[in-house]
């Protein structure tokens, strides 16, 4: 691991630890949101609308390859 790495895991720790319950919930649950939007996408983008630092909305774009005749 990198030492940059090393340094955004333990800012990410930390910034844990200033999160309430609930906060942890909410981010947990965003996160599980944006996986699930993730699998199965081979082609594709996936956007997300953050108000007041809080996932609202998760747009995904999937795009189908078509194979010449």
């Amino acid at each position: 691991m990198t030492q940059k790495s090393e340094q955004d895991r333990a800012e990410q720790e930390r910034a844990k630890q200033d999160l309430s319950s609930e906060d942890v919930r909410i981010l947990n649950e965003s996160l599980n949101s944006v996986r699930e939007a993730l699998e199965g996408l081979r082609f594709g983008n996936v956007s997300l609308t953050v108000h007041e630092g809080r996932v609202v909305q998760i747009d995904v774009t999937e795009k189908k390859r078509l194979k010449p005749h």
